[in-house]
């Protein structure tokens, strides 16, 4: 964590991405609750943040690893010196193979599978590195993207890794994505036990044919609250939501406070109702949740250009002046934080922490 000392809001310029530490915290430890008193572990997702620093905090806080989503993230990770890694994702091709036995070299990293040429590519490179690699199964319990099916060709996927020394099965995984949506409360909640329903029914036929199971992850921010809940889930993976952005409040509907903004400045005032301010599509994401401007008279609407935000209110204003800095909740962390080079932690009103985000995590 970078040294840093106080840093009142005014000493930095804008664009800026800040997070509110204590809202940050507060988000986190209702995940860690819903976790302890389910009796399932937290294994949370970075890639929302990508940063080494909030995931050194969330470890403090009662996680026990995290989830990445690309390589470079688990690379940034293991770099910090964070061990005990799950990249949820498939990695193919042989220069990412390459990376990925480097990187098991350094610590105990696991990856999805979810084909027998994919698992024989692992196994081989494994082997020849003189090395057994944990994978985990990733199975489709209906979002429609990738894994296998449940039920027998998860145990048939099974056996095939089975049949590779340099592969050990640790686990099943699944994201189930397409219940987040769901606004009816009981239909979402029956959608969930469904989907995760599947997961661990996969889980329990794999070990009926004798194949160890030990790992049953899944649920996100838009569905930990039931996933972890449900009997043999052994952890969840919801990471975003330590953020509460707008996507996670409005669209999935989990009632987490708003703790990541970008500090803007006012650059016009062309009109008595119109706001212009200097954070657009560069400074933040539109295409999953739109954000929204704290603190301003009645808004009647928000628009973003590339370099320009554009706030109409519902009536004439003096305030805010141009020069005046604003503050606006981020639509959706994960498709904003990369766009940055660094988030500012506030406490109390004033910057406490810088946490940077390594370049090299961002894309591969």
């Amino acid at each position: 964590m970078t040294p840093h000392a106080l840093t009142p809001l005014d000493g930095i310029d804008t664009p800026a991405l800040l997070v509110d530490v204590d809202v940050m915290e507060a988000n986190m430890a209702r995940i860690i609750a819903r976790c302890r008193q389910a009796g399932v572990g937290w294994r949370p997702h970075c890639k929302s943040h990508k940063s080494p620093d909030i995931v050194r905090l969330q470890i403090a806080a009662g996680a026990i690893g995290v989830t990445c989503a690309k390589l470079s993230e688990a690379e940034a990770m293991a770099e910090a010196g964070i061990t005990d890694i799950l990249i949820a994702n498939q990695i193919a091709g042989p220069l990412k193979i390459a990376r990925l036995m480097a990187l098991r070299q350094r610590v105990d990293v696991a990856v999805a599978v979810d084909g027998p040429d994919n698992v024989a590519a692992l196994a081989a490179a494994a082997q020849t590195a003189g090395m057994r690699l944990r994978v985990l199964i990733e199975v489709d319990t209906g979002t429609r993207r990738a894994g296998v099916l449940p039920g027998a060709p998860v145990v048939e996927l099974a056996r095939i890794i089975a049949s590779h020394p340099g592969l050990e099965l640790a686990g099943v995984m699944t994201w189930e994505g397409h219940t987040t949506r769901i606004r009816d409360p009981a239909e979402k909640r029956a959608a969930i036990a469904q989907a995760v329903g599947d997961l661990v029914r996969s889980a329990d036929l794999c070990r009926a044919a004798g194949f160890p199971i030990a790992i049953v992850s899944c649920g996100g921010t838009g569905t930990f609250e039931t996933s972890a809940g449900i009997p043999g889930v052994t952890e969840i993976q919801a990471g975003g939501g330590i953020f509460g952005d707008v996507r996670y409040r409005t669209i999935y509907n989990v009632p987490l406070d708003y703790g990541l903004t970008v500090l803007s400045t006012v650059t016009s005032r062309p009109t008595p109702q119109r706001v212009i301010c200097d954070a657009g599509k560069k400074a933040m994401s539109t295409d999953a949740g739109m954000p929204f401007p704290l603190d301003l008279p009645p808004v009647a609407s928000v628009g973003f250009s590339a370099e320009h935000g554009k706030i109409e209110l519902q009536g004439p204003s003096e305030e805010p002046r141009v020069g005046d800095r604003i503050r606006v909740v981020v639509g959706y962390a994960d498709t904003t934080v990369h766009l940055h080079d660094e988030i500012h932690a506030l406490r109390a009103g004033q910057i406490a922490h810088l946490w940077r985000i390594p370049r090299a995590a961002r894309l591969r």
